[in-house]
């Protein structure tokens, strides 16, 4: 059990650290993005901040961007949904 947890947390570190290539494109708009949590089918959990909460190019960022530099980077990853942000 004690395995698991830590191989979460290792991919919550690869995680964030692979969000880090996207952030400054991101910081440019005002905005960011956080890792919330990892679900037990791996899909990254994030949480928009600052002007991507609110932008309607969010859902074309979160799918064209962060999902796929994640996926591409950390092949574990299974997909990214936001906890928060524009709904269309």
């Amino acid at each position: 059990m004690m395995t698991a947890t830590i191989d979460k947390n290792d991919l919550l570190h690869r995680v964030d650290l692979a969000l880090n290539d996207v952030r400054p494109h991101l910081a440019v708009d005002g905005g960011n993005v956080e890792v919330v949590g990892i679900t037990d089918a791996n899909i990254v959990l994030i949480k928009w901040t600052g002007a991507c909460e609110h932008c309607s190019m969010s859902v074309m960022t979160l799918r064209a961007g962060i999902e796929q530099a994640l996926i591409g980077k950390i092949p574990e990853v299974a997909g990214v949904e936001a906890v928060n942000g524009w709904e269309g």
